[in-house]
């Protein structure tokens, strides 16, 4: 896998490009802006980018920007936001003109090379990666009632693991359950949402996921 990087510290960027090497990834650029991340996506069409969310000029939401106008140039290329504090508002950004093909971690969860190259892996694959601290704290946000007040405990349990881009295998896995299980959560889930209809199952998914995050946020 080809990737680049993005953050205006030096360090940030050594340090990630040490991790990715361990994991055996291909760096193929660095930058320190949003325009010249722009220009290293243009020149080395990666398979995913891994951008910090704060940097030059303002530091406060170009990481964001350049996610979207990557996103809209080079549709094929995953998109990894990573975020020094849980920023919520920015994580619902970032999915919420398509939440295919992007991701959104903590820079904590990133300091193992399997962490940080599998969350790549999968963004690269179309799939979508949010934090769990950022999907914990969306879950206990107060709220109006809304279709989430329909599913069970268990329901909400594998919507948020869902939420995390985990496959059903996956939430099985984490919730010690039989996929089967699972996929009887799943189809329940999509029905009590009004999402039955949805054609194809990734999107049945991802506006699964949509309908969880925002519901969260106040």
């Amino acid at each position: 896998m080809r990737v680049v990087i993005a953050d205006d510290s030096l360090l940030a960027r050594a340090g990630l490009a040490t991790v990715l090497a361990e994991g055996g990834v291909t760096l193929v650029g660095e930058a320190g802006d949003g325009d010249a991340l722009l220009a290293q996506v243009e020149a080395t069409r990666p398979d995913a980018v891994v951008v910090d969310i704060r940097m030059p000029p303002t530091c406060t939401d170009e990481g964001i920007v350049a996610a979207t106008r990557i996103r809209e140039r080079h549709p094929g290329v995953g998109v990894l936001v990573l975020s020094q504090a849980m920023e919520t508002s920015y994580a619902l950004r970032l999915i919420n003109d398509g939440p295919v093909g992007v991701g959104y971690l903590l820079k904590e969860r990133i300091a193992e090379a399997v962490t940080l190259v599998d969350a790549l892996r999968r963004v690269a694959a179309g799939e979508c990666v949010i934090d769990p601290m950022i999907v914990s704290r969306l879950l206990s946000r107060a709220r109006s009632r809304g279709p989430l007040d329909d599913l069970t405990g268990r329901e909400r349990d594998v919507l948020a693991a869902m939420a995390e881009g985990r496959s059903n295998q996956g939430i099985a896995a984490a919730l010690f359950l039989s996929e089967k299980t699972v996929e009887t959560h799943v189809s329940r889930i999509f029905s009590k949402l009004g999402l039955v209809d949805v054609p194809v199952a990734d999107n049945r998914r991802v506006l699964a996921v949509i309908t969880y995050l925002r519901a969260g946020n106040p």
